[in-house]
């Protein structure tokens, strides 16, 4: 099945207008975009112009609060509740969650017990919806100094323990190159747990024609692997926006 493939507005469109910046989306023949903070937009401009240029909402983030802390549980899943309800208006079926930073002075052991609990607490919510949580590792070598879930392959630890079908990965492929690398291996293997890709070149985090990972590559070994979600655009052009999200598609066969 050809992939899908998503903008992340805030990042390939920072600096555009929401209306420039959908309209471009749409011209460039993606059929989805997603952004970070729900809270921080305009909803129903939002949906307008979803529907103006029959897009799809793929992905947004629910609010950004530790995990690993049990202090820090109530106020998460509050706003998971509400990020839940905005997901459902818009009709989204991914919520990405990052999952706070390491807490000093706190044993590993006892953050991943606060972490797993709380994705056990976030099923129940979700349990009866379409809508998936995708907990994403960061790397902290160069964007994340100081965040906990570094590393893939503790994630999938830790959607094994959570148990949900609601509760999954983002694998961002830029972060994971920083982190670990082995890329294919690791995603072909643990694809059933994976609801989201994000993709940017690496190092920079910039177009994915720049940098040392091979996309055609890569997307190839998702496709394969049977993949039915959405890859996410989440990069920094260095040059203009529409030249790079036309390459991909092109590189792809899909214009």
């Amino acid at each position: 099945m050809p992939l899908h493939f998503s903008v992340c507005i805030d990042a390939v469109l920072e600096n555009v207008s929401l209306d420039d910046a959908i309209k471009v989306v749409a011209d460039c023949g993606y059929s989805a975009f997603e952004f970070w903070k729900w809270w921080e937009k305009d909803l129903d401009h939002v949906l307008r112009l979803r529907d103006q240029y029959d897009l799809q909402i793929a992905a947004c983030c629910t609010k950004f609060i530790s995990l690993v802390d049990p202090a820090c549980r109530p106020a998460y899943l509050e706003g998971l509740a509400e990020s839940i309800t905005t997901a459902r208006r818009l009709n989204c079926p991914t919520l990405i969650s990052q999952v706070g930073d390491f807490l000093p002075g706190v044993p590993r052991i006892e953050q991943h017990a606060s972490l797993v609990a709380g994705l056990q607490d976030a099923a129940r919510l979700l349990e009866g919806t379409d809508i998936v949580l995708a907990i994403e590792p960061l790397n902290e070598q160069v964007d994340h100094p100081g965040y906990y879930l570094v590393r893939s392959d503790e994630a999938f630890a830790i959607i094994d323990e959570v148990n949900s079908p609601n509760i999954q990965v983002t694998f961002d492929l830029y972060h994971q190159q920083l982190s670990e690398g082995n890329l294919t291996a690791t995603l072909t293997n643990q694809i059933d747990k994976i609801a989201h890709f994000h993709a940017a070149g690496c190092p920079g985090r910039n177009e994915l024609d720049r940098g040392e990972l091979a996309y055609p590559w890569l997307f190839s070994a998702i496709e394969e692997a049977g993949y039915q979600g959405f890859v996410g655009l989440e990069y920094w052009p260095q040059r203009p926006a529409e030249e790079g999200l036309r390459s991909v598609l092109a590189a792809r066969g899909n214009s």
